[in-house]
């Protein structure tokens, strides 16, 4: 009896350490349309310049000529 019951314990300890390892803490976010609420995105200034604009395109010209 002893056994089982340390079993048990060992069983129930196991199963609440894995389930609480799983826990997250809620965070609510508010949307509104049309609105981005996240980070920054560094690569949206770069990809407004001329020079990112024309490395862009031949890009695309040598991927897409076989097509």
């Amino acid at each position: 009896s002893s056994m089982k019951s340390c079993r048990l314990l060992l069983a129930l300890t196991l199963a609440m350490t894995v389930l609480g390892a799983c826990y997250e803490s809620p965070e609510v976010a508010y949307h509104e349309p049309g609105v981005y609420k996240g980070a920054t995105d560094p690569l949206l200034a770069k990809e407004a310049s001329p020079d990112q604009q024309k490395i862009l395109r031949e890009r695309l010209l040598q991927v897409q000529a076989d097509r």
